[in-house]
This record gives structure tokens, C-alpha cells and sequence, in this order.
């Protein structure tokens, strides 16, 4: 008698398709905008867990709640120096007691299976302690802008991950943002023809002199590490360029305890080959204003609400014989976080490296280190090559 085994798929068979969106059936006609195909995430087990350390306001407002809605990631761990805030939040989160850590226990999180990767999202003078701790644990690092105080501790970061084996992102949002890359996809195919010129503004009107990013020593400098660096690594992302050279000016109100020891303003050019210059400004004490334009020979390309988390507008400008021609381009907008959570999760189970590495973020310290030197001395200051 001939025996015939049915063959039942398992749920690691069923797993491998799970990533793949559920078909809809067409109800729009080509007269309306189509919509996108409805989420497909993994199913939670297989999800890289995330350890997240800090929790201050951008972990609580954006990155948390954006892991629940994450293709690959998902929250595992809580790493804070506050006890209390930290059990609230995983009662809210449903992060077991065994997976919450203070500073002092965090190497304990070595032996935590259940975490793949720590999301560094402290004062940037501890990023580097913390990266290096996190890589001799054995996990892969996803670390917020800037990378740390200075490029010598960038180094070290790399060097800690490197002999770990590990992976270390930084968490350059920017470059996940859909506006930013129609952008970027706009000058690299020379819509409007070579840019010329560009112009990017990142301000908003400070008011705790108590806050971390007010003490040099906590945060590496005042505006230009914290929003001043938008301006500086997406107009390098969307050239796709390196800049030569930089001039800058900073200024800081006198008595204003604010800036006793950062910068309220810093305003500077870059020099790019070819004769492109970029004017970034990056202001303290202004209401919030996030722009950037790009001139280029045939036109020009304008994002208003260009760094900010969600609400972007994109617009273009070009002539047609008498005609002035303005478009806004819409286009969809996921969740910056999501986005750039789920691709390092995705580089890390697809065993690929990511799109905005360490070595990133060691280009802009050095190009931030040559703007505040030239600001310092009043002359223009050449990049050195990383």
C-alpha cells in the first residue's frame, strides 16, 4: 500500500509570504490618484527587537509610537536614568519589568535575546559611551544625529562597532522623508538642468536654559549639531556632493542665559565643485521655519516644511514661452521613524549595510568642526577628506 503524506505548510513556510501585501481588488479609475497596497509586516515574533535608551521627548512623541506600526521592528526593551517615568511607559507599551534598565544595569542587556538592536536617543556627549557599551553587548547600534561631540569620538565609535561585528547606523531621517527623495530625484536627473544654487533655513525659538542642548558640554555646540545639521547633510544627500570648502559667522545675544556657552545663530556657505555654493542658516531664537530651495538653470525647486517630522510641501517653478508654471508635488508620506527603523531591520535580516552608516555621520563632524573653525577665525576653512 502506497502511503501519501499531505504536506501542511508551517508557520515558518506561511512566514516567508507574510511580507507580501494583501491584493485589493481595483475600485478607483486612472482619473484619481491610486492608493498604496495596505501594510504587510511580519509576523511580530520574527521582528528585530529595539531597545530604546532615552526617554525624552523624541523617543516618547515619535519613536515608540512608531515602532507599532513598524514592517520589521518592534519595542523589546527600555533603557532610562528615570525609574518611574520608565515603568509608566512600559505599562503603557507592554515591555516586561525583566526588559527595563537603568544606565548603571544597561550592560545587563547583553543577555536579553529578545533585543537585536539599541536605539541610542540620549544627550549627545553620551552616544558615545553607549554605542561602545551596546556593541561589546553584541548588538547593532541605530544612533541618533548627531553621531557624537566630535569626530574623534566618531572614530572610536566606528572602531567599537567594527570589532564587534556589529552594524551602526545613524539615524538621519532626512533620507528616508519622500519629499527629500523626489528631491534628490528631481536634481540627479537635472529636471530644471544643473543646480546652481541652494538655499536651506532650519530656526525655531528656544526658552529652557536648563535644557541639555544649552550646555556645551552635554550637546557639542548649540544649534549647528542640533538642527543646523539638517541644513548640512541633506543638502549633501540630495547633490549626492561633497563640499570643498566653508564660510560661516555665528552669534549669541549677550546675557541672554540661553547662550552662555552655545551658539544662537550660525549662518554659512558651502563650496561644491563646479562653482555650486549652498547657503544654510540654522537660528535659535526665531519662529520655527524649515526651508530649502534649490536654483537650478531652468527653474526652481521649493520644500517648505523641509526638516520637519511630517507635512512637507513640495513645489516647482519653470517657464513655458510666457507662461510661469508653479506645481506642488504630492506624494505619500509614511512615518519618517517607521521608515528608517524598518530599513535597519531590514538591513539587519537581509545581512546588508545601511544607507546612512557611521562614516556619515563622521563626514558631517568634520565638516561641522570646519564651520565653527571658520566662524572662529573669520576665514574660509578647506574640508579635509575622510
Amino acid at each position: 500500500m502506497v502511503v501519501i503524506k499531505r504536506q501542511i505548510p508551517t508557520l515558518m513556510d506561511k512566514a516567508k509570504n507574510a511580507d507580501k501585501p494583501v491584493k485589493l481588488e481595483k475600485w478607483k479609475s486612472s482619473a484619481d490618484k491610486s492608493t498604496p497596497p495596505p501594510p504587510a509586516p511580519i509576523p511580530e515574533n520574527q521582528r528585530i527587537g529595539y531597545a530604546v535608551v532615552g526617554l525624552g521627548h523624541l523617543a516618547l512623541e515619535e519613536v515608540i509610537p512608531a515602532l507599532s506600526g513598524c514592517k520589521f521592528s518592534r519595542l523589546a526593551a527600555l533603557v532610562s536614568g528615570d525609574d518611574k517615568k520608565m515603568e509608566k511607559v512600559a505599562l503603557q507599551y507592554g515591555v516586561s519589568p525583566g526588559s527595563c534598565y537603568s544606565y548603571e544595569r544597561f550592560d545587563e542587556i547583553k543577555n536579553n535575546t529578545d533585543v537585536s538592536v539599541i536605539y541610542i536617543i540620549l544627550p549627545n556627549s553620551m552616544h558615545m559611551e553607549f554605542t561602545v557599551r551596546g556593541a561589546r553587548a553584541g548588538k547593532h547600534i541605530l544612533c541618533e544625529k548627531p553621531m557624537a561631540n566630535s569626530s574623534a569620538e566618531c572614530r572610536k565609535m566606528i572602531a567599537a562597532c567594527n570589532k564587534a561585528k556589529v552594524k551602526l547606523m545613524i539615524a538621519y531621517r532626512m533620507q528616508f522623508q519622500p519629499h527629500t527623495l523626489k528631491l534628490k530625484e528631481m536634481v540627479s536627473n537635472e529636471r530644471f538642468g544643473r543646480v546652481r544654487y541652494i538655499e536651506t533655513v532650519n530656526g525655531q525659538s528656544s526658552a529652557n536654559p536648563d535644557h541639555w542642548r544649552h550646555k556645551a558640554k552635554l550637546a557639542g555646540g548649540g544649534v549647528l549639531p542640533d538642527i543646523g545639521i539638517y541644513c548640512l547633510n541633506t543638502t549633501r544627500f540630495i547633490l549626492g556632493k561633497e563640499p570643498i570648502e566653508v564660510f560661516a559667522y555665528q552669534y549669541s545675544t549677550p546675557k541672554d542665559p540661553l547662550f552662555k556657552d552655545t551658539e544662537e545663530l550660525i549662518s554659512w556657505q558651502m563650496k561644491f565643485d563646479e562653482g555650486l555654493i549652498a547657503s544654510c542658516m540654522a537660528h535659535y531664537k526665531i519662529r520655527e521655519v524649515k526651508t530649502m530651495r534649490i536654483h537650478a538653470e531652468r527653474g526652481w525647486m521649493f520644500m517648505d516644511r523641509a526638516f520637519a517630522y511630517k507635512g512637507q510641501q513640495l513645489k516647482t517653478s519653470r517657464a513655458e514661452g510666457e507662461e510661469e508654471i508653479e506645481e506642488t508635488i504630492s506624494v505619500p508620506e509614511p512615518n519618517q521613524f517607521g521608515a528608517e527603523m524598518d530599513h535597519f531591520s531590514e538591513c539587519i535580516l537581509r545581512k546588508k549595510d545601511p544607507k546612512t552608516p557611521a562614516e556619515e555621520g563622521l563626514r558631517d563632524h568634520v565638516i561641522m568642526e570646519a564651520i565653527y573653525k571658520s566662524a572662529k577665525t573669520g576665514k574660509p576653512v578647506k574640508i579635509i577628506k575622510t
